[in-house]
């Protein structure tokens, strides 16, 4: 699968040499580091999980020689401590590499790899001491223009010719998607069956997480929030403290990783297992506006266009609701509705779960291709303190979030085992109990 990423790679690459760090490690305080997750575009390359590596694609270099890996070598007495290198010698035919070389002769050997490319693909400017390595390496191979040979002239930022085949998904990227979000459906649905007044947000959360990690998805795919009450408002809300009251809302928006690929879903439900006649409007406002929005996720309309049919149907519920005075069309073309629905309607998803991929293409909204993507997740948030707002709605926030598949054969989402009806959404609320003893719930 790798070699096969890095041979599609080579076809889009004319003329140049494509270097790529691993992502370095990162500390979290003191002598601890954080859980370490390799960066996505070396991993969709290599499979390698391991910091301290660089690879170099250069098709320009004699067969045998085009793809190299520079790594870490085996250290026993530092395996003991973290664990087995894959090492120098392994390396090729572990990684399908044409070459393996260890990292400390990165600045020797990389300036020969460079040249007889024109053009240089490397991230330039993420980080400092790569930077420093990549432009070192440059300024020796220019010693061989002296000998008529060409070296790069231009460098390039790689997501140019990597990042299109990572936003069309192939048969192995769709199974990890599909996976992950079979198994965020286990943990959303596992948190809405223990949900109650007096649980905490971080119960849920654990509830949540639990059902992914003893399966093997041990990644989210982005820190969970957990917002009940007036928290369902905070776009970005991740204390997930506080204790849910009745009458709330748990606004609960999350998802795992699995085999470096990400699922991101949101569902809102009420904490009483009931929604309030105001809950219940806005809810079903959010609903219609999300099944409007991914039933136009087809090929041929636009990523924008997306978003254009979500604040349709939102602005209509608002100005229904009370929350802008109409007519609808008015408040969509002064932007309105922005008090109360303020983010777009999707984005990307694959290996990040904001993923790689341009939005628009000379100047145009992208149109939508088979093996793409994207989240759907309109929303309305209503403050607690929006005087504007009819008394009843104060406080309200709602999102509802899927991930769809584009196809031939129109929208598939992947996340539809996640209850979203209000019926359902009801029945399962609730069903089950946290099962904490005494100690662990005070």
């Amino acid at each position: 699968m790798f070699e096969r990423h890095r041979h599609r790679l080579v076809e889009r690459m004319t003329d140049a040499v494509a270097v790529f760090f691993a992502a370095p490690e990162q500390v979290r305080n003191n002598d601890v580091h954080f859980d370490y997750r390799q960066d996505s575009d070396f991993f969709f390359l290599t499979g390698f999980e391991e910091p301290e590596a660089v690879l170099v694609v250069a098709p320009q270099r004699p067969e045998g020689e085009r793809v190299a890996i520079f790594l870490r070598p085996r250290d026993p007495e530092r395996e003991v401590w973290d664990g087995k290198r894959l090492g120098v010698d392994a390396a090729p035919e572990a990684l399908g590499v044409d070459a393996a070389h260890d990292l400390a002769e990165l600045g020797e050997k990389l300036p020969d790899y460079l040249v007889g490319a024109r053009t240089l693909y490397f991230a330039l400017g993420q980080h400092a001491e790569h930077d420093e390595a990549v432009m070192a390496a440059l300024a020796k191979s220019r010693r061989a223009r002296r000998e008529g040979r060409e070296t790069p002239a231009a460098i390039v930022d790689p997501g140019e010719v990597l990042h299109p085949l990572r936003l069309i998904k192939d048969a192995s990227a769709l199974a990890s998607m599909r996976k992950a979000a079979a198994l965020t459906a286990l943990g959303h649905r596992r948190a809405m069956a223990v949900t109650a007044p007096g649980v905490h947000e971080y119960q849920l959360q654990a509830a949540m997480e639990y059902e992914w990690a003893v399966r093997g998805a041990r990644r989210q795919a982005y820190p969970s929030i957990v917002g009940s009450g007036p928290n369902a408002c905070v776009l970005h809300y991740r204390d997930n403290t506080r204790r849910l009251d009745e009458g709330d809302l748990v606004l609960v928006d999350a998802g795992c990783e699995f085999g470096y690929h990400a699922s991101d879903v949101t569902r809102t439900w009420p904490a009483s297992g009931r929604f309030t006649d105001a809950q219940r409007a806005v809810y079903e406002a959010v609903l219609d506006a999300q099944k409007a929005a991914i039933a136009h996720c087809v090929p041929g309309n636009t990523f924008d266009s997306v978003h254009t049919v979500a604040v349709k149907v939102l602005t209509e519920h608002m100005v229904k609701l009370g929350l802008l005075e109409g007519p609808a069309e008015d408040r969509i073309a002064d932007e309105g509705y922005k008090r109360y629905y303020m983010h777009r309607t999707g984005h990307w998803l694959g290996m990040d779960v904001h993923d790689v991929g341009r939005y628009h293409v000379e100047g145009d909204s992208r149109p939508l291709e088979a093996g793409m993507v994207l989240t759907v997740e309109p929303g309305l948030y209503i403050a607690p303190d929006d005087t504007q707002a009819p008394e009843a709605l104060r406080g309200i926030g709602v999102r509802i979030e899927d991930d769809v598949l584009v196809t031939a054969d129109g929208p598939d989402v992947l996340t539809q085992d996640i209850p979203k009806e209000v019926a359902d959404v009801e029945a399962l609320v609730g069903s089950a109990s946290l099962a904490l003893d005494e100690a662990a719930s005070s």
